[in-house]
């Protein structure tokens, strides 16, 4: 049995009982599938986070390419295929502004430029990146269908609290007509243990969480993320990595980073 389309009005709705607040900064990281059907698809979900923010609200969302190895342009390139529809088909809207290099996210709203236009980030979430700067702004973060493991926000936290471990990485650049290799060590790894956020979040009463359209959604200032992962970090740095006898194959190639 095909599942009822929700509406445009009735998403909005949704996302106002959940706390998005009108005129701020909201950072969402979505799986359209987990929260389909939505009456206008992808493109629908997107009108609707945009009339629950109002016109002086700024939306914002990941944009990187997965391709650190291609050249990138902002107005063409693809953003990751496991970023989903929503966030590919969002870039490509009018009035959307998108970073120019390949760590990209896409912005629309009064505060689209502060936070997407950066330096190229590297590791790709620094404290100057555009996860970096929702922090500083006291955006919201919207996972909406997804968990924790896919929340930016901590990625950032790992960094303010000087994780030990990493993974060497590098990327391509155009720099004066030519291709150059940069090569940096990022904090990745499975992050399946990124779900504890939601039980540091949910004791202290600072996730809220609700159905949007056909999925759950969790929403927390990106400030509460950070600031209880920083905390829980400098308690045991390698918090968010399986121990070695949990077989990870991730987690293990980060701490031998």
């Amino acid at each position: 049995m095909t599942a009822r389309p929700f509406s445009r009005g009735q998403v909005v709705d949704q996302l106002r009982a959940l706390g998005v607040q009108p005129g701020g900064v909201l950072l969402v990281h979505t799986s359209f599938r987990a929260v389909r059907p939505i009456e206008g698809g992808p493109l629908g979900l997107i009108d609707a986070l945009r009339a629950a923010l109002g016109p002086v609200g700024t939306l914002v969302m990941p944009s990187w390419t997965g391709d650190d190895e291609a050249p990138f342009d902002p107005t063409t390139t693809a953003a990751a295929e496991d970023l989903g529809a929503t966030a590919d088909l969002f870039w490509r809207q009018r009035g959307v502004v998108r970073s120019d290099h390949l760590q990209a996210f896409a912005a629309i709203g009064p505060r689209a430029e502060t936070i997407v236009k950066t330096a190229l980030p590297l590791p790709p979430h620094t404290p100057d990146s555009p996860v970096g700067r929702v922090h500083d702004l006291d955006g919201q973060v919207l996972l909406l269908g997804v968990g924790h493991d896919a929340d930016t926000s901590l990625h950032l936290a790992e960094l303010m609290a000087k994780v030990p471990y990493g993974i060497p990485r590098h990327c391509m650049i155009e720099q004066d007509g030519r291709r150059v290799r940069i090569d940096y060590r990022e904090n990745d790894h499975c992050c399946r243990r990124f779900a504890l956020a939601d039980d540091w979040l949910r004791v202290r009463g600072l996730q809220a969480e609700g159905p949007v359209g056909h999925g759950t959604a969790r929403l927390a200032r990106a400030r509460d993320i950070v600031g209880l992962a920083v905390d829980a970090i400098r308690q045991q740095p390698t918090i968010f990595l399986h121990e070695p006898r949990e077989g990870c194959a991730e987690c293990d190639e980060a701490r031998r980073g």
